[in-house]
């Protein structure tokens, strides 16, 4: 019997790929009968008169009133996810192999898994986004998460999603839609604890459009540091080691302040200036390209607003669990 397939794509001005997504997916679509659902934010490029243009019967614009790709995915699987077995998780700013839906499927038959993750690559165009695609494919600007580097195939607790089974879905409650970043990771950690499982294929990975400005990249890694913080937060976890020496990375920094007083306080910011160097060099032996050296000042600029995010949320969290009269203090 063929699998059952609802393929969901959260859209916000997307205008400039959501026609080449769209053409890439209707040879699986049409055929397994799989359902393709735009799920629009309020895009105001042009992106939802593309999608209603399009002829094909099997594609629907859903309206996104709350904008988040979280709700997207639930909402999408709320009014079309009930005579589908499988959900496919598009993201609009990426490209994907011709056999990507095939090869997520095969997985999930082969390994018995719940949910497939893919790998995935950054490829930019242009000065600002090529050198940030290079500094996001590097070990120094990834850490080495599984996902960012060439995968192996194996069950882990987290990966960039793809493939989910609708029933496991549903019975962790789907995403959570307070999360605007990192709602991926939180929902793999309901889906690991509730005993299903994830596969991390090494067969396919999509292709991922970056950041095309360093202050864009700031501000989205700034979000993913946010979020990391509201998951460890609403499940009382702690941060992996790679993650500890990021959140440390701001309080280290902001003691260059001190300087004044003595030259030690200004010992960590000397070592991450050394430190985006060495990085820089590396990419830039690796990709054979002299931009590489400010990819490493790219990466650098990640960590730091990762780390400053998720200090600020952090603080956050902490003045709403005061008493009011005292936060105002």
């Amino acid at each position: 019997m063929t699998a059952r397939v609802l393929i969901v794509i959260p859209t916000l001005n997307e205008a400039a790929h959501i026609g080449g997504v769209l053409d890439g997916l209707l040879p699986f679509a049409e055929r397994h009968g799989a359902r393709i659902v735009v799920a629009d934010g309020g895009s105001t490029d042009g992106t939802r008169a593309l999608v209603t243009a399009r002829p094909e019967p099997g594609i629907v614009l859903l309206d996104n009133p709350r904008r988040l790709q979280s709700a997207a995915v639930n909402l999408a699987v709320e009014r079309f996810g009930y005579d589908a077995d499988w959900l496919i998780r598009i993201d609009a700013h990426s490209a994907y192999p011709a056999d990507y839906c095939d090869v997520l499927l095969a997985e999930a038959e082969a390994t018995g898994a719940d949910s497939v993750v893919v790998g995935m690559k950054a490829v930019g165009s242009g000065f600002w986004q090529s050198l940030i695609a290079a500094a996001q494919n590097s070990r120094i600007g990834n850490g080495g998460s599984a996902h960012r580097v060439m995968p192996v195939g194996k069950f882990v607790d987290h990966g960039h999603h793809a493939l989910m089974r609708i029933a496991a879905f549903r019975q962790v409650g789907g995403y959570d839609e307070s999360f605007s970043h990192n709602e991926d990771a939180e929902l793999d950690l309901r889906l690991r604890s509730a005993g299903f499982r994830i596969w991390l294929t090494p067969r396919t990975r999509v292709t991922y459009f970056p950041r095309r400005s360093l202050g864009a990249l700031v501000k989205q890694y700034f979000a993913f540091g946010r979020g990391r913080a509201r998951n460890i937060l609403k499940h009382r976890s702690r941060p992996g080691l790679r993650q500890a020496v990021l959140v440390a990375l701001t309080p280290a920094l902001l003691l260059a302040l001190l300087a004044p007083l003595h030259w030690i306080f200004a010992l960590p910011l000397a070592g991450w200036v050394v430190g985006c160097l060495a990085g820089g060099l590396m990419i830039a032996r690796e990709t054979g390209s002299p931009g590489g050296l400010l990819s490493g000042f790219a990466a650098g600029a990640m960590h730091v607003a990762w780390s400053a995010g998720f200090w600020v949320q952090l603080g956050r969290h902490l003045l709403q669990g005061r008493p009011r009269t005292e936060a105002m203090a």
